[in-house]
């Protein structure tokens, strides 16, 4: 009997799964907004420690050309570019995408090509001008095909790849295994993590470097209401007897500080990295 696993099948599954809970798999809904993003970015910058330490990870140089895939409002894209030659920012969010153009100009950024699209609709052609020293996709691959998403990073790529997902619960699986059932009478399914990631790569015949870590990452609002606002799409709310459910259970679990409401969270993490010309 064959009992090999499929990994870029189990990949798909647990996509599906996933999307058929409502979770906005591709993040893009909860990313439409100017006003969330902005928030992403103001919550990025209140932890630039962690931006420098992706940056110094990665084997860049003043002549590199790079590929940010979900590049979001230019989270590493903007302190990036002040580093290599060139980068194109791939990002299909409406609202991560004005804020990263709007923050392009704040910064008087000149070398980003912003590509308005999702990694799998793009055409390695028309949309992008390979190849590129370095690719990466940080916390970016909530792909169907993750297979051929990863196959299009490395026909596009002369240099390195690198990914970086999750491991084991996140604080948002938490917090949405508990409410998932009062809001929508059924259970929260998670997405797939880094370890059928890294079988798709290991079939694929990459044996990538792994690095493990943790990492702590606060949300902060004004107030119940601008909380509420920014998690109606995580939740997929639809009506107000939601609405009031979700409000209730902020108001147990966001802590005062400074004036402000903060949602802390703490998630395992997994970079893997590879050179394609040893491949």
């Amino acid at each position: 009997m064959d009992l090999k696993i499929d990994w870029n099948e189990l990949w798909k599954e647990k996509m599906e799964l996933q999307s058929k809970t409502k979770t906005n798999t591709d993040c893009t809904n909860m990313w439409k907004s100017q006003k969330s993003a902005k928030r992403f970015w103001d919550m990025t910058q209140e932890n630039k420690g962690r931006v420098e330490k992706t940056l110094s990870g990665m084997a860049l140089t003043p002549e590199s050309r790079v590929l940010d895939i979900g590049a979001g409002p230019g989270s590493l894209a903007i302190p990036l570019a002040e580093m290599v030659a060139h980068v194109t920012a791939v990002e299909p969010a409406e609202g991560m995408m004005e804020i990263l153009k709007q923050n392009m100009e704040t910064y008087g950024t000149r070398n980003i090509d912003c590509v308005y699209k999702d990694w799998e609709a793009v055409d390695a052609g028309s949309d992008l001008c390979p190849p590129y020293d370095v690719v990466f996709a940080s916390y970016s691959l909530g792909m169907k095909d993750i297979r051929a998403s990863i196959q299009k990073m490395i026909d596009v790529s002369s240099g390195y790849v690198y990914l970086y997902w999750f491991a084991g619960d996140t604080s948002w699986d938490i917090h949405s295994r508990k409410l998932w059932p009062i809001l929508h009478g059924c259970e929260y399914r998670q997405g797939p993590k880094a370890d059928v990631l890294y079988n798709v790569l290991y079939d694929m015949g990459i044996y990538p470097n792994m690095k493990v870590f943790s990492f702590e990452h606060n949300n902060r609002f004004e107030n119940i209401e601008e909380a509420l606002e920014h998690f109606k799409p995580q939740y997929a709310l639809s009506s107000p007897e939601q609405e009031e459910i979700l409000r209730s259970y902020l108001l147990d679990v966001l802590e005062e500080e400074n004036g402000a409401l903060v949602q802390k969270g703490k998630s395992t993490r997994v970079k893997m990295w590879w050179k394609v010309s040893s491949f």
